[in-house]
């Protein structure tokens, strides 16, 4: 992490032509279990890993965002917390960014314009939330530089926000969570309606092993809206606000009222539920 650290800060330097005051970062995480269950109101268990996004910044006296982007040869982006802050159709690592800014605007936080370069070494489209890490660094920047008094909790709300509406991923609550709240040698089991969390301890000696496949995805552009969409379906047939609320035995019981492929993504949902649960209660033993 050291090298990151010092990268980020370099290029701040190098970029803005002085030093940063502060560096904050933010972890990817990992799903043990609990998958299409976060958006469906339901339990997850995840961790937070030890690959983070990084941010160096500075406080400003006007209301300029100024942002480098290490990773992408230190590209450029600015914009004014004064005027209306769009999407960028060529910058997409910057919406990100703003959108965060945008909604803890929205939210009523106060602050200034703030220098920021961020780098991470979360793997991109690996499915460990490079960009929930980096929604959460943004918003915990801000409140560090500015003294905002906002929980971990909106801090990862506002990331999710920002994601749904401004970059058009209609993400679960659990990566935000999980990146703003983990805890070293801990799991989190998340109530994703409720956003009630346990701290999991992980058994002594346990590692947790990622593999890169080396394929690459993207929420914005993968499957993951239509899956969404698809549990909602059933969630209407069903009769209720929520997969969550369905047990297996009403399932069973309306499971012919749903498309076939519908159903197949309902039941998942609805017993892997309890599985989580069930997860959390031996890691503990």
């Amino acid at each position: 992490m050291s090298d990151l650290i010092n990268n980020v800060k370099a290029s701040f330097k190098q970029v803005l032509d002085y030093e940063p005051t502060h560096v904050v970062q933010a972890p990817g995480r990992v799903n043990l279990i609990g998958e299409h269950t976060d958006y469906n109101d339901g339990f997850v268990l995840p961790c937070a890993i030890n690959y983070q996004t990084v941010v160096a910044a500075a406080k400003r006296e006007d209301n300029q965002v100024r942002l480098v982007a290490v990773d992408y040869n230190n590209d450029t982006d600015a914009f004014n917390l004064e005027e209306p802050i769009e999407f960028q159709d060529d910058k997409m690592w910057a919406n990100y960014i703003r959108g965060v800014v945008k909604y803890l605007l929205v939210r009523g936080y106060e602050f200034n314009g703030v220098d920021i370069a961020v780098s991470g070494n979360v793997p991109q489209g690996a499915g460990l939330s490079s960009s929930a890490a980096l929604e959460v660094v943004i918003g915990q920047t801000f409140k560090v530089l500015y003294d905002l008094d906002i929980s971990q909790e909106e801090i990862a709300l506002n990331g999710q926000q920002a994601e749904n509406e401004f970059v058009g991923c209609n993400c679960g609550i659990m990566d935000q969570m999980i990146s703003a709240k983990g805890q070293k040698d801990h799991a989190m089991l998340l109530d994703c309606r409720s956003l009630e969390s346990t701290s999991v301890s992980m058994p002594e000696g346990m590692s947790v092993v990622i593999i890169n496949s080396n394929k690459k995805r993207g929420l914005v552009d993968s499957e993951y809206n239509t899956r969404r969409q698809q549990c909602e379906e059933a969630a209407r047939v069903l009769g209720v606000k929520a997969l969550r609320d369905v047990s297996i035995e009403a399932f069973n019981q309306k499971h012919d009222q749903l498309d076939e492929l519908v159903a197949k993504r309902a039941r998942h949902v609805i017993t892997e539920n309890a599985r989580t649960e069930e997860a959390a209660k031996h890691l503990c033993w």
